[in-house]
Parts: C-alpha cells; structure tokens; sequence
C-alpha cells in the first residue's frame, strides 16, 4: 500500500440510511469531522420506498427519496463530509483501520460506524422489480396501511411472513399467502395464528409465475408446482416476505455475525466485538427494521464512536 493512496480520518461511516446520516448528524454536532460514504444505493432501502406515512416528523407523509435527500442535507449542514463510493474491504485487525473504498482508495479511520442495512430478497421476476413501490413492497408494517380495505397477496414461510399476514389480515378484506412447499417453517404458534384467521387463504405447493398491473399491482398470477395449474387473483398488493440479507459480507473475517449475517452487538449499544468499531441499523437489526429505529441506533452509535475516541485521546 503506497502512502499517497491512504487518507486518514478520525471517525469513517459507511452506508447512507437513515442510520448512517443520523450518525453523520450527531458525529458532526460533535467535532468528529465524520466521513461518510453512501454506498450502492444511496439513502437505502428507502430510496425504493415511495409514501412513508409512520416516521414521526412528517405529518402529511413523505416520499422515501425525498426524505432521505431530507436527511443527507442535514448531515450535510452539520458539516459532514459525505461521498459517493462504496466500501470494498477492510482490515480492522490493528489500529488505525483500513476500509478500501471502490477496490481503489484506502481510508485510516480511528473508529468506524457500519450503517451498511439490509437488502430484502425478491423472487427475482421482471414484474415484481418493475412494480416495486406501486403494489410490491418488502414490507407490510411500513407499507400495509395503504391496502386497507383490499386485497393482497403475501410469499414467505417462514416467522415474518406468518406476522406480515396477520399485521395485513387487520387491514386488508383477505390476504392470499403462498408458500411454496406443502408446509410452513415458521414456528407452530404462528402457523396456528394464521391457519385460524379466517381472511388468511394459505395456498399450498405454489409459486409465483407473475405479478400483473401496468402502473400499479392488479392481480398475480399463481402455478401450483404439484399439479401445474395456474390462477389469476385480483390483488392490489404484493408483499414480498422471504427473507432479508444484512450487507456484513466484507466485514466477516473480524465481526461476530449471528448464523444469518446480522453485525452481533453488544445489547444496549452499537459496539461489536472490535473495539472502535460500531455497528447501526439493518445490518444490526433483524427484529424491527424501520427507518426509525435505525436513526435511534444511528444516534447510539455516534454516541458511543465520540465516547471511544474521547477515551482514547483521539478527540
């Protein structure tokens, strides 16, 4: 590594949510002169969010986009120093740390916050990318009380889809669930839960072949892979539930990581197991995953990154 090709920094963020501009946030309030790089996709899961109704703040709600352009100019007034790039590599095995930015650039940071979120996975079909935002949505709490009163589909086997079908059979006439073997992984209580709710219609053995609307979600259509029959079923919305994928695979070699990847902290805070190392966010998160509670964990980790420094006579 050449000594021109590295810039030192006294506190690295990586990710661009409202994890990692809440952090960019409170670190700038405090001297820490933050760097912040946005990563693949600038703003997050957010940015393929279109009305955001439950952030507190916004009374006649938000398009995601647009609040997280909120966000990032906030950052930016508190004088955050924020970049386009993405985080390659890193070597977090003595200090100060290294973080490779686009396979090219080697940052020195004294402490780092990973704000790197979760990506939701998708079915991978053409129309469900192409109505993502306008009746497919990867998740119910945020997005299940633009349905009320309507029908809607949800794919998953698993605990959080058997929740999502509840939170939606509250809201919506009927909820069409597909799970595509001829069981449920999710837990028995929750398959009770749903097997009981009697605007819950489980199909069986089925996937997925398309989801049909020309601007927004109309119907979807359905095979069932033991018999190879195919429905159409009016539906005005889509919920995608089979999984998320926390963005930690750079950061295995050194992190505690549970079985799925999410970044283990230390309850109560953002430290992992590095110490000057914070993590906020969905990479964090697999339990509540809202914008909110990232900001909360965004504004913990700054905390704790100005406390470490201080303690270390970095700041």
């Amino acid at each position: 590594m050449s000594v021109e090709t590295v810039e030192k920094v006294s506190l690295l963020i990586i990710g661009s949510g409202p994890a990692g501009y809440t952090a960019a946030i409170y670190a700038s309030r405090a001297n820490l002169k933050p760097v912040l790089y946005q990563g693949i996709q600038p703003g997050g899961q957010l940015t393929i969010t279109t009305e955001v109704e439950n952030y507190p703040g916004y009374a006649d709600g938000v398009q995601g986009p647009e609040m997280m352009v909120d966000f990032e100019k906030q950052a930016k007034r508190m004088g955050a120093d924020i970049r386009f790039g993405l985080a390659t590599q890193v070597d977090f095995s003595k200090q100060p740390y290294r973080v490779q930015i686009d396979d090219e650039k080697w940052i020195e940071a004294n402490a780092v916050i990973i704000a790197t979120g979760a990506s939701a996975k998708w079915l991978g079909l053409e129309s469900e990318q192409r109505l993502n935002g306008f009746g497919v949505s990867a998740c119910a709490v945020c997005d299940g009380f633009f349905f009320r009163g309507k029908e809607v589909a949800i794919v998953g086997a698993g605990d959080t889809a058997a929740e999502e079908a509840l939170y939606l059979s509250k809201l919506c006439t009927t909820v069409h669930m597909l799970v595509r073997k001829g069981e449920m992984r999710a837990s028995k209580i929750m398959q009770d839960r749903v097997l009981n709710t009697p605007n819950i219609k489980v199909y069986w053995n089925t996937e997925t072949e398309e989801v049909i609307g020309d601007k927004n979600v109309s119907a979807i259509r359905i095979r069932n892979n033991k018999t190879n029959e195919t429905q159409e079923i009016p539906v005005n919305g889509f919920f995608v539930a089979i999984g998320h994928e926390p963005n930690s695979a750079i950061f295995k070699n050194y992190l505690e990581m549970d079985e799925a990847g999410y970044i283990i902290t230390v309850p109560g805070s953002s430290r992992t197991n590095v110490e000057g190392v914070f993590a906020a966010g969905d990479v964090q998160d697999k339990i509540y995953r809202q914008a909110v509670t990232a900001a909360g964990s965004g504004c913990m980790a700054a905390l704790d990154a100005e406390r470490y420094l201080s303690a270390q006579g970095l700041h």
